[in-house]
């Protein structure tokens, strides 16, 4: 797929399978990471939707920053190195470090949460949540994941339902009407100056 300003690759929804968690609470699909293919002890960065079904700790990811955005449910209490923080507004990101022992406590029932994963010192991410139309723009150097959270979303001629994805792999600007929430997330490698 492309668009007036290059490639545009579509990640749909129902294309991702499901991974379930090594203590068996919940299940991961993982929207799209880089490089591509890379497992978790190699990704640069690494973006996915979980459904958490009980409680329980948060594997570890020594090295990694982490941002949570609860989407579907009525939120978790995630006890960072021994400090509670209640994450029960939906699309209000909670940035951790992923070297925290992490601990979930769920507020009402099964869940749904969003995730951007990078690697320090490699990459960072500029995390978004758009609910208006806007100009989204792609850094030279930098890529730009689209990801409809709630109702839909369009950017040229892609239409977005939820949970689909966008990566916008070249640099300029693009067209984005939410009719919801979208995350617009901004990754760049070390050495990427800021737009």
């Amino acid at each position: 797929m492309t668009s007036s300003n290059g490639p545009v690759q579509l990640l749909r929804a129902a294309e991702r399978p499901a991974t379930a968690w090594r203590n068996g609470g919940g299940v991961t699909r993982e929207v799209a990471g880089y490089p591509a293919g890379s497992g978790l002890d190699e990704f640069g960065w690494r973006v996915s939707l979980a459904d958490v079904a009980s409680a329980g700790p948060f594997s570890a990811f020594p090295g990694i920053d982490r941002v949570i955005t609860l989407v579907e449910g009525e939120g978790m209490a995630l006890t960072v190195d021994g400090a509670e923080h209640v994450v029960d507004a939906p699309f209000r990101p909670f940035a951790f470090s992923g070297d925290a022992a992490t601990d979930c406590r769920l507020l009402g029932g099964p869940l749904v949460d969003f995730n951007v994963m990078t690697r320090r010192g490699r990459v960072t991410a500029d995390l978004l949540l758009a609910d208006a139309p806007r100009t989204v723009d792609v850094p030279a150097g930098a890529a730009v994941l689209l990801v409809c959270l709630s109702g839909t979303a369009t950017s040229g001629s892609t239409l977005l339902t939820r949970y689909d994805a966008a990566l916008l792999g070249s640099a300029g600007p693009y067209d984005l009407r939410p009719e919801g929430v979208t995350a617009v997330v901004t990754f760049r490698t070390a050495g990427t100056s800021a737009a």
